[in-house]
């Protein structure tokens, strides 16, 4: 699939996945796309990322964040506030990154669900703890976003979300 319009067109929250690896060159196009995002200051993009293929990290994750337990990889996405420039709007360029992951999933043949982890700390901190982040305070899971290749009726596709009435010229 290379027509961008039908990559965002059919991009969809895939809940179920097939029982299948994916390959390691797949996840490191997945993070490029991520790395590609727009950020509040060049250079000083507060994104990391955490690869789990592990079953048992998998599911620990799954005990917060149901939809990660059964999925083939889960990326946790981390803001690291150190090094963000601007310190306020870090939640801003990591939802970037994680949508630009999500349309190159697509464009891969994947399927890919965004678990929402901020701005609740209890499961920031729940999250950083199985994942080797002791104190959320610099360190921050942003989300999850969960990959495979999708099962039998859960593919991407088209839905037709648009909707006139929510478009405004000039005022509200």
């Amino acid at each position: 699939m290379s027509d961008f319009e039908e990559i965002i067109n059919t991009r969809r929250s895939v809940r179920q996945y097939q029982d299948k690896d994916i390959a390691e060159e797949l996840i490191i196009k997945i993070l490029k796309a991520g790395m590609q995002a727009p950020g509040s200051r060049l250079g000083a993009e507060p994104w990391e990322f955490v690869v789990i293929k592990n079953r048992e990290i998998l599911s620990k994750l799954g005990e917060i964040k149901p939809r990660v337990t059964n999925a083939p990889v889960a990326i946790v996405l981390v803001a690291n506030i150190g090094r963000a420039f601007y310190k306020t709007v870090w939640q801003q360029d990591m939802g970037a990154a994680a949508e630009n992951m999500l349309l190159e999933a697509v464009n891969l043949g994947l399927g890919g669900l965004w678990n929402g982890v901020a701005p609740d700390e209890e499961k920031m901190a729940k999250i950083g703890n199985i994942i080797g982040i002791d104190d959320i305070a610099d360190l921050k899971p942003f989300c999850i976003i969960t990959l495979g290749y999708p099962a039998e009726g859960f593919e991407n596709k088209f839905m037709d979300k648009f909707d006139e009435s929510r478009i405004h010229y000039e005022k509200y």
